[in-house]
């Protein structure tokens, strides 16, 4: 008798806990932006988490013109003026979505050729200023998603709801 009154309790607890956690459990709203018009269909440049906190996820941003024609590099053959602009836009794509540099989390930064690194963490610098800084991986690669683009970084954010 105590052991089928011990397993009604814990069958009792167990749906008690499941109706609990599925009440407790936030939900998230996922939402894509394509601001560049050569971007729509191939990728989506940055992706909005809704739940309870806002979660921005950036697609590798580069020096990519932004106007309706795919691979248009700006500032070709200049790391910093390439890197510069990344952070620009990256800028741009945050306030979009009520955010800033402060607000990311982590960044991944790729390039073509690792002895940009001084370069690149100089232009870090400029862009966040005093701003702590994130989580950040720095990989170097053969090639990126255009001939002739040195640098492009994934930036994530989080903001309150």
């Amino acid at each position: 008798m105590l052991r089928h009154t011990a397993l009604a309790v814990l069958v009792a607890l167990t749906g008690f806990c499941t109706d609990a956690w599925a009440q407790a459990t936030p939900s998230f709203d996922k939402k894509t932006y394509n601001y560049s018009d050569w971007t729509k269909g191939r990728f989506s440049e940055a992706v909005v988490v809704t739940g309870p906190g806002r979660m921005i996820f950036l697609a590798g941003v580069g020096a990519e013109d932004e106007g309706s024609t795919p691979g248009v590099i700006r500032h070709k053959d200049d790391f910093m003026g390439q890197c510069r602009y990344a952070y620009d836009k990256i800028k741009r794509l945050l306030d979009h979505h009520g955010a800033n540099l402060g607000d990311v989390v982590k960044l991944v930064t790729y390039v073509t050729d690792i002895r940009f690194q001084r370069e690149y963490s100089q232009c870090r610098t400029e862009a966040f200023g005093n701003m702590a800084r994130p989580a950040h991986t720095f990989l170097n690669i053969n090639q990126l998603a255009w001939p002739g683009m040195m640098v492009e970084i994934d930036a994530t954010a989080m903001v309150a709801k």
